[in-house]
């Protein structure tokens, strides 16, 4: 537990990011149907992630760094939550069911960077 388990990449062209990452590394991307945004989760050999809309502008080139969304699998997602607000973390996104999946949610940390835990649970709706 509390083990990087899966990525995000936020992209602002989604079909341009998922060519090149289809060709780069093989990977397969399935679209999630269910999900409020456009979403799709990628397919590895060995691990998880997704591939989603940006949100927000993309940094300028020079101006810091530019990089996947990373999420830790804990096994209390309001107990670690709780743990990162008492830490001066704060909500970036509320927890949210992945359908069948998990608890999902994510947070800034006290340097501004974004980051996501889930907790496992198949009965998430």
């Amino acid at each position: 537990m509390n083990t990087l388990a899966y990525f995000e990449i936020q992209a602002t062209d989604v079909p341009k990011a998922k060519v090149f990452y289809e060709a780069v590394f093989g990977w397969n991307f399935v679209k999630e149907e269910s999900f409020p945004i456009e979403y799709y989760r990628i397919e590895t050999e060995n691990m998880f992630g997704g591939l989603l809309k940006r949100f927000a502008p993309t940094p300028a080139l020079g101006g810091g760094t530019n990089a996947f969304t990373c999420s830790i699998q804990v096994e209390n997602f309001d107990a670690k939550a709780k743990i990162i607000l008492d830490n001066g973390g704060i909500v970036a996104m509320d927890k949210f069911a992945v359908a069948g999946r998990c608890w999902q949610g994510y947070f800034i940390d006290v340097d501004n960077n974004v980051f996501g835990i889930f907790e496992v649970d198949e009965d998430a709706k």
